[in-house]
């Protein structure tokens, strides 16, 4: 039967340690490089390279998707449809575009967060869980969103992971049973401390599942969950919706 998928280009039609996802942002190559000086072996496609039609005919064993400006609706390009099909599948991290891309992806809310955080550092506290496993509490993070995630609208099937110490900006999300976890701070960038611990623990995980990660917590029902002690809703709140 014939088909219209077309072949992958020859440096993705090998097994693939790390595939990253670019949404064109300079923050990439800064997270190349510490991914690689932590002992991965990373190829790095732009958002539009290929078509979610060659998803299948993709071999690797972890994803990452990039920073990036814009919305995860109109400026991500592959990357939420890369997320969906790889989740369950290998173990996944966003950071930054990449925490909004799941978010967006599974029905919450990505919004105005109140302030412009370009090159601002924030404190963060975490559930010393799953990627955050064994990083220091209070690490400075630096932070470059305008968009954030809206707790309400945050789906049973997410979970907060880490906040802002001073005013419960959420920091970071994780799905419940897939290996998937994101940050909305630069864990790659000099400023941000811990951001070494925290990859080096993405790079362990095995399989598409915390069930095959025990060691990591996830799920332990002997944990309380993170607990968001002074919420503050952003101003001037401007939903965005999903588009179907």
């Amino acid at each position: 039967m014939a088909t219209d998928i077309q072949p992958l280009p020859p440096h993705l039609s090998g097994q693939l340690d790390v595939l990253m996802i670019d949404n064109f942002d300079s923050f990439t190559w800064n997270l190349y490089q510490q991914l690689s000086l932590l002992g991965a072996n990373v190829t790095v496609i732009r958002n539009d390279a290929i078509s979610p039609k060659q998803f299948p005919l993709l071999k690797l064993n972890s994803l990452i998707i990039s920073p990036g400006p814009g919305h995860p609706q109109t400026d991500s390009g592959i990357s939420r449809d890369a997320i969906n099909y790889f989740k369950g599948k290998v173990p996944i991290l966003g950071v930054c575009m990449g925490l909004e891309c799941l978010v967006d992806l599974h029905g919450g809310q990505i919004a105005y967060a109140g302030e412009i955080m370009h090159g601002k550092v924030s404190r963060v506290r975490h559930d010393n869980r799953g990627c955050f496993k064994d990083v220091p509490q209070g690490i400075e993070s630096i932070r470059y969103h305008s968009l954030s995630t809206q707790l309400a609208s945050l789906p049973p099937e997410l979970e907060i992971t880490s906040a802002t110490e001073e005013s419960d900006v959420i920091m970071g999300v994780r799905h419940k049973e897939y290996t998937l976890e994101a940050v909305q701070y630069h864990p790659e960038s000099i400023l941000s401390k811990g951001g070494d611990e925290l990859i080096a623990n993405f790079l362990k995980l095995r399989g598409g599942y915390w069930k095959e990660n025990p060691e990591f917590r996830v799920g332990d029902p002997s944990l309380p969950p993170f607990p968001l002690e002074n919420p503050k809703p952003p101003a001037n709140y401007k939903a965005r919706m999903r588009v179907h």
